[in-house]
C-alpha cells in the first residue's frame, strides 16, 4: 500500500484547488493511503474529505511536524506549495517526490514588464502534473468541497425573502486591491435582481452592515427595494460554504469562496482587480463571467495584492463596467 503525502499549507482557495489531485491519487493509485499536511487553521477544509486518510497539521514548530511526518515513512511526497518550509520538509524526509511549478519568473515578467509568458493552463493542471509520475491523470471532474451535516445551514432559518432563492456575494478578499470599494459593491448589488446574501469573515462584518444600511434607507427607482442580508462573520467557513451551495448565483472576488462556489458548479460572476485570471486561478470547470478592466498599464501590479493601490487611483476596481452583466 503506497503511502503518499500531499503538502499545501495555505490558503482556503489554494487548498480547494488541490482537491482534484487528492481525489485522483486516491482513486487511480491502487491501494493508496493519502495524507495531507496543512496549517491548523485549514483543518476544516480537509477533515471531511473522503479521499484524505489522515491530516497532519502545522500548529507549532516545523521540527516537530517533520518528526511526525518521518514516523509515517511515506513512499512519495507531492509538494503543491513549493515554498521554503515545504522544501525543508521534503529534504528532511528524504523521500521521492515532486513539486508543482509556481511560474514565479513568468509572473514576475507579467507584473514588472507586462510580458505574458504565462501558459494557458489552469493551476489545477499544474497541481496534477506534480503527481503525474504516480500515473495520475486528470479525471475531467471539478473541485471538491465536503460539508458535514452539522454545518449545513437550513434554508428555513434564513430571512423569509431568502428562502426562495438568492445571490451570494462574497465581499471579502485577503488584500485590499482584490476587493471592490464599498460604493462599487453597492452599485453591483443594485443590479442584481434577487435578494443578495453578503458573505465574508468577521473582518467583513462592518462593511456588510454599511451595505445593508444603505439599502434599508433607499429604494430603487422602480420602487422595489434591494433586499440585503449581511451574513459576514455569522457562520463558520463550512456554514458559508453551505450558503454558497444553496445560492442560485455567486458573485465573488478572487478569493476562497469563489473556488468553493466552483466546487459546487455554481454560475459565478468573478471580479478581478490588481490580479488577473491569466495567473491560472479563475473558476475551474464551471460557468463564469469575468469582470475586469482591460488595458491598464499598471495591471497586474502584483501576483498577490496590496493594502492600498500603489498608484493611488485604484482604476482596476473603480473603472470596472457593470453594464454588460445581463443578470
Amino acid at each position: 500500500m503506497p503511502k503518499i503525502l500531499i503538502l499545501r499549507f495555505s490558503s482556503i482557495g489554494d487548498i480547494v484547488l488541490t482537491t482534484p489531485v487528492v481525489r485522483c491519487i486516491k482513486q487511480q493509485v491502487p491501494d493508496a493511503e493519502v495524507h495531507y499536511c496543512t496549517k491548523q487553521a485549514f483543518k476544516s477544509i480537509l477533515e471531511h474529505n473522503p479521499y484524505v486518510d489522515k491530516t497532519h497539521l502545522l500548529g507549532g514548530s516545523l521540527k516537530e511536524l517533520v518528526q511526525q511526518l518521518k514516523a509515517e515513512n511515506f513512499d512519495y511526497v507531492v509538494d503543491l506549495h513549493n515554498n521554503l518550509r515545504t522544501r525543508i520538509i521534503r529534504t528532511r524526509l528524504g523521500k521521492p517526490g515532486r513539486s508543482f511549478k509556481k511560474l514565479n519568473y513568468e509572473k514576475w515578467l507579467m507584473v514588472n514588464f507586462k510580458l505574458n509568458r504565462l501558459p494557458d493552463v489552469h493551476i489545477v493542471q499544474r497541481y496534477l502534473d506534480a503527481a503525474a509520475s504516480l500515473g495520475v491523470k486528470d479525471d475531467g471532474k471539478g473541485l471538491d468541497y465536503f460539508i458535514p451535516a452539522k454545518d449545513e445551514v437550513d434554508a428555513h432559518t434564513l430571512p423569509s425573502a431568502f428562502q426562495k432563492g438568492y445571490v451570494a456575494f462574497a465581499i471579502g478578499a485577503q488584500h485590499y486591491t482584490k476587493r471592490l470599494p464599498t460604493e462599487r459593491i453597492i452599485e453591483l448589488c443594485e443590479r442584481l435582481q434577487q435578494p443578495v446574501m453578503l458573505l465574508g469573515g468577521k473582518e467583513d462584518a462592518a462593511t456588510g452592515e454599511e451595505i445593508a444600511a444603505y439599502f434599508q434607507t433607499r429604494k430603487k427607482s422602480n420602487g422595489q427595494q434591494t433586499t440585503i442580508h449581511n451574513a459576514c462573520g455569522k457562520y463558520s467557513l463550512n456554514g458559508s460554504a453551505s450558503l454558497v451551495r444553496q445560492a442560485e448565483k455567486v458573485v465573488s472576488h478572487d478569493t476562497g469562496l469563489m473556488h468553493i462556489a466552483a466546487a459546487f458548479g455554481k454560475d459565478i460572476i468573478s471580479v478581478w482587480g490588481n490580479t488577473i485570471p491569466e495567473f491560472g486561478m479563475y473558476p475551474f470547470r464551471t460557468k463564469y463571467k469575468v469582470l475586469e478592466v482591460h488595458g491598464l498599464s499598471c495591471r497586474p501590479c502584483s501576483k498577490i495584492g496590496y493594502s492600498k493601490c500603489p498608484k493611488g487611483h485604484f482604476k482596476c476596481m473603480r473603472d470596472i463596467s457593470f453594464e454588460d452583466l445581463n443578470i
